[in-house]
């Protein structure tokens, strides 16, 4: 052991080489480095995957198409003009805000709720936080198709329910105001696990020595709240509320399922009017097509809005 001390200890090191450095082989990466085409595959997933579908998508708003035989010709912007023009789009855009709109708000404050009771319970989220996700871990269908089964007004599990408050034989789902209501409803109940999740992670960011020192000052649980835990939870609360809102504003799988549109067009939003257009009747792909650069348009606009309020929460807590 001696002797290999004492011959590491006498390798002379090169002229201009300085102690604790290590020297780079031509060749090979530098330490974290990672090579390009190793990056190749992921996106060339991505570029098949997003970029291509947009592109196509680009390409039939601004043709003649059909299911059949899409890219016939170039017809420049009479499918954006007639989707413009379309009295049937243009109420599922505002019907699609409004639902949107409706539901996330609804949805972020219940569930802005349940995660502060929870949290009041202690840091874990215990049994029953489990059980309020099954809604969140249900498909859409089968959320559909068991609301549309206790709504109806035969044999329906809330027919007592009306009749005890004095409608007996009511049919939300029948009216026109009632069916959208019971649409953002099934909606909302839904998705607000979702949001009872992500607050509740984030109020487990609230540091603790704000709390005692609000107590300390005297602070009850609401000046606590508005104080102390809002400003910081605020950016997170209104990253769940956009959130929200886009998976608000693409709902389609629950107007299939309950009302397929009706009754009339009162629950007609955006993507099952865009569905119509594409898979039914005429079959016209370049006018969905048109349609859904459109409502994407829509969507960037109400998202950038969440984004700017954001933004601006974040700087006001920083």
């Amino acid at each position: 052991m001696t002797q290999v001390a004492e011959e590491r200890r006498t390798v002379p090191r090169q002229p201009g080489a300085r102690r604790g450095t290590r020297r780079v082989v031509p060749g090979r990466h530098r330490p974290g480095h990672v090579s390009t085409w190793l990056a190749a595959p992921s996106l060339a997933g991505l570029a098949l995957m997003l970029v291509y579908p947009t592109l196509f998508v680009v390409a039939l708003a601004f043709t003649e198409s059909s299911l059949a035989k899409p890219l016939q010709r170039f017809t420049g912007t009479d499918n954006l003009v007639d989707a413009w023009e379309s009295l049937a789009f243009a109420g599922s855009l505002v019907r699609s805000v409004v639902f949107a709109v409706a539901a996330a708000l609804a949805a972020t404050a219940l569930g802005v709720l349940l995660a502060l009771l929870l949290h009041a319970r202690g840091t874990r989220f215990g049994v029953v936080g489990t059980i309020l996700l099954l809604p969140l871990v249900t498909p859409p269908v089968m959320v559909g198709v068991a609301w549309k089964l206790m709504l109806a007004p035969v044999g329906g599990a809330f027919g007592g329910l009306f009749s005890a408050v004095g409608f007996p034989g009511a049919n939300p789902l029948g009216d026109s105001v009632g069916a959208f209501a019971a649409l953002v409803v099934m909606h909302v109940w839904q998705w607000t696990p979702l949001v009872t999740l992500l607050v509740f992670a984030a109020l487990l960011g609230v540091p603790e020595e704000l709390r005692e020192a609000a107590a300390l000052d005297g602070a009850g649980p609401v000046r606590t709240f508005t104080s102390v835990v809002w400003p910081v939870v605020a950016p997170n609360v209104l990253s769940v509320l956009l959130l929200e809102l886009v998976i608000g504003l693409k709902v389609f799988d629950l107007v299939t399922v309950v009302t397929q549109g009706g009754p009339g067009v009162s629950t007609i939003v955006s993507s099952f009017e865009i569905f119509r257009t594409g898979m039914r009747g005429s079959y016209e792909i370049g006018t969905a097509a048109a349609e859904t650069l459109v409502f994407g348009l829509l969507v960037g606009v109400v998202t950038t809005v969440v984004t700017l309020l954001r933004a601006r929460a974040v700087k006001a807590d920083q």
